[in-house]
């Protein structure tokens, strides 16, 4: 659920408006978002340098961009328009390396003394600067940057993909050269970077599901899922079929991502804030409420009621991947909101499972599940970091829970909750430690170098990488691609299998009209009218940039409830016809709403861009 910044550079190199040193049809290209006054800037330049004109002659361009940080930089974007004033007298370069090389003096003062020194029309080149006559172009620079991802300077981008590697020079020509094992990393690491790419992979879990189990290898479908896999302990053997080890095992590393996210979402993100929170809270409890309603309509008193949780929850993987497919079209804030909402309805599908979908209690272990927490709390208290600890406690308490009655999934989100936080920590302090190391290695050892201080700087640095991130943060990061890459997936290939027969196909069941409508019309219906009457009543506040049309069409798109309804039907139904009935009900709701949700939201946001672009046509005028 973690959103990612873009990593590809918009817009691309163009020779007409670009500024480029080296052959224009060059193999490589290489940009450069940058700050006159930032001393890493200055630093790199060189190195720029040597890669263009020594390392790889005529095979590399290079561009600069401008991305001045005024808030640390103050002379920066003067400095900035200085360079682009330099460049309407055909000197953009020689003005480039100057202020790189003068970063002392780029007050107005000392950029006429640099105008002057380059040979310039200084009264040309003054009259530009008082005016502000390129600020224009300086500032599409910086919005350029802010939709490339870039976020400080200097930024790189190799081949308009940006670089987020080490800035040493042989780095940096890996990179560039992008060797076999290098390629099929980053190839990956483009795929991962992708909003939608989970939910990709998930779609192709199930329809290679539904097409095994519809064909003449039906047979090596289901004895695959239904094939015994046991670990023994001595006396002590724990034997689970390979479906139940997917759906009480497996999936227990996504519910704990899910846990650490809700954590995240409500210390330092969109649920943090009791205002920011109300909206996206307000929405899931419609978007919960309303579906459940629906479903009770048609089963009420039936021998299927107990289903109504199957339509409450919302796949938050592939609404969040239609919306980034989307792209512009619909506004960060859309996004925001989609996520938050998706949050709390984690939080209320899990709190379904926990008390409405339990069929027994063993008193006992469960007893032991509440010790293994407490140990748990009690480790995170005594701000024990590493991760051993929790792992082991966490498998006693998997354990535990299962053996209680209670659905396993609980104890991946119970756990998440006792992994520790630790404070923002004070990044000076820490910039000026890796400062002192790095200066400590440049250093003549006594005797010569000394592998033994070598080891010992890079134990130093690799402690202070870790102090950046908490163990709950670095948890969610490491284990985010296997839940979305491997858990998810198979998931999806062990549940989506639905033999399409006559049975399966009784879409006017109670049961599966209670789900696809509670899917199709409950969850927008629920979501769009809390959010309105949260709104109306003063308890939450409305994005300015979110019409209501594009809020209605993300709750479409909050109908698709694959993975979560698939879990709740799967816990909810005994009978083998009526579950495959309702997995099929979920497809059929999730695919509908997800294309009304897609086409919403294509089509209201189509009218804005139009407005938009007669908006701008003045700056273009303007430059």
């Amino acid at each position: 659920m973690m959103t990612t910044a873009p990593t590809k550079l918009q817009p691309p190199v163009n020779p007409a408006r670009d500024h480029i040193s080296g052959p224009i049809d060059a193999a490589v290209t290489f940009v450069e978002y940058g700050d006159y006054q930032c001393p890493y800037c200055r630093r790199a330049h060189s190195g720029i340098k040597r890669l263009r004109d020594e390392r790889l002659p005529g095979q590399l361009r290079y561009i600069f961009r401008h991305f001045p940080n005024t808030r640390l930089h103050p002379q920066a974007e003067l400095a900035a328009e200085a360079a682009e004033a330099a460049a309407a007298q055909g000197r953009f370069w020689d003005m480039h390396d100057y202020l790189l090389s003068h970063q002392d003096t780029l007050d107005r003062d000392g950029l006429l003394q640099a105008a002057s020194q380059l040979g310039l029309d200084t009264e040309r080149f003054t009259y530009e600067l008082d005016n502000h006559a390129h600020a224009a172009r300086v500032r599409a620079d910086f919005v350029s940057a802010e939709q490339s991802g870039a976020s400080a300077t200097p930024t790189f981008f190799i081949n308009d993909r940006r670089y987020d590697g080490p800035w040493d020079e042989e780095s940096v020509l890996e990179a560039i050269e992008r060797p076999l094992g290098l390629r099929v990393r980053w190839l990956a690491e483009q795929f991962a970077g992708l909003s939608a790419s989970s939910g990709l992979m998930m779609l192709i879990g199930a329809l290679l599901a539904l097409l095994w189990a519809n064909s003449q290898w039906q047979t090596s479908y289901a004895r695959l899922w239904e094939t015994e896999f046991a670990i023994t302990l001595g006396y002590h053997v724990l034997s689970l079929s390979l479906h139940d080890w997917v759906n009480d095992g497996l999936i227990v590393i996504f519910f704990f991502v899910v846990g650490l996210e809700i954590k995240r979402e409500l210390t330092v993100g969109d649920l943090a804030e009791p205002k920011q929170a109300a909206l996206p809270i307000a929405a899931a409890v419609g978007g919960m409420l309303c579906p459940a309603l629906i479903y009770f309509l048609f089963n009420a008193g039936g021998p299927d009621s107990h289903g109504w949780g199957v339509p409450m929850s919302t796949d938050t993987a592939f609404a969040l991947g239609l919306l980034a497919v989307l792209g512009r079209r619909v506004p960060l804030s859309l996004r925001i909101f989609v996520a938050a909402a998706a949050i709390a309805d984690d939080v209320g599908a899990i709190v379904v499972i926990a008390f409405f979908y339990t069929a027994h209690i063993a008193w006992t272990s469960l007893i032991l599940s509440a010790a293994l927490l407490s140990l748990a709390l009690a480790l995170n208290r005594a701000r024990v970091y590493a991760s051993l600890p929790y792992t082991l406690v966490g498998i006693g308490l998997w354990l535990a829970v299962l053996d209680s009655g209670v659905h396993p999934t609980l104890a991946g989100v119970l756990l998440a909750f006792a992994i520790p936080t630790r404070g923002v920590p004070n990044t000076s302090g820490l910039l000026g430690q890796s400062i002192a190391i790095f200066r400590s290695l440049e250093a003549p050892a006594i005797g010569g170098r000394s592998e033994s201080r070598y080891q010992s700087a890079v134990r130093a640095l690799e402690a202070l990488v870790e102090r950046l991130l908490s163990p709950s943060q670095r948890l969610e990061r490491d284990l985010q691609a296997w839940s979305s890459y491997l858990v998810l997936p198979l998931f999806a290939l062990a549940n989506a299998g639905i033999s399409l027969n006559a049975s399966a196909l009784d879409l006017l069941h109670p049961a599966s009209v209670g789900v696809t409508l509670g899917l199709l019309v409950g969850k927008p219906l629920g979501i769009t009218l809390c959010a309105w009457l949260a709104v109306r009543a003063g308890l939450a506040a409305k994005p300015e940039d979110i019409a209501w049309r594009q809020l209605m069409g993300a709750a479409c798109l909050c109908g698709i409830g694959f993975t979560m309804s698939f879990f709740i039907a799967g816990v909810a139904f005994t009978d083998p016809e009526t579950l495959t009935r309702v997995k099929l009900s979920i497809m059929l709701a999730s695919v509908l709403a997800g294309t009304l949700g897609w086409l919403m939201l294509y089509n209201v946001r189509h009218g804005s861009e139009e407005r938009t672009q007669v908006d701008v046509e003045p700056v273009k005028a303007a430059n």
